[in-house]
C-alpha cells in the first residue's frame, strides 16, 4: 500500500523551519507597524475599537424608467449573419487525407494523389 497525502497538502515533513532574517528586517518591522497605529489598524488598536453592524439599505430603481435592464425586458433579435463565400478561383474542392483532414485543392493539384499520403 502506498502513502497518501491529505486533500491540499503538499507534502508530509512537518518539521518548522528557522527564518533567517535581513539585518534591517527589525528596523522595517518597527517603521510598518507605526505606519499600521498612524492610519490605526495596528492589530492592539483593533482590538479595542468597538464592532459596528452596518446593515445594506435595500434600493428601489424608478418605476417608469425603462433604461435599466432586467430580465423581464426582451431584447429585439439579430438579424442573421452573412455566410462567408469563397470568389476566387484558384480552389477547385476539397480533399480528404489521413484521418479525415480536410484539405483545400487548388487548380494543377490532383486529389487522388492527396487521398493516397499519409502522415
Amino acid at each position: 500500500m502506498t502513502m497518501h497525502l491529505v486533500r491540499g497538502m503538499s507534502t508530509i515533513n512537518s518539521k518548522k523551519r528557522k527564518v533567517n532574517r535581513t539585518p534591517g528586517w527589525q528596523k522595517a518591522q518597527e517603521k510598518h507597524e507605526a505606519w499600521l497605529r498612524s492610519r490605526g489598524v495596528h492589530p492592539d488598536q483593533l482590538k479595542n475599537k468597538k464592532k459596528e453592524v452596518v446593515h445594506a439599505k435595500s434600493i428601489t430603481p424608478p418605476k417608469n424608467n425603462r433604461s435599466i435592464k432586467t430580465s423581464d425586458v426582451i431584447c429585439a433579435p439579430c438579424p442573421k449573419k452573412q455566410p462567408n463565400v469563397y470568389s476566387g478561383d484558384y480552389i477547385v474542392g476539397i480533399a480528404t487525407m489521413h484521418k479525415s483532414n480536410l484539405v483545400p485543392v487548388g487548380k494543377g493539384q490532383d486529389p487522388e494523389e492527396l487521398a493516397k499520403m499519409r502522415r
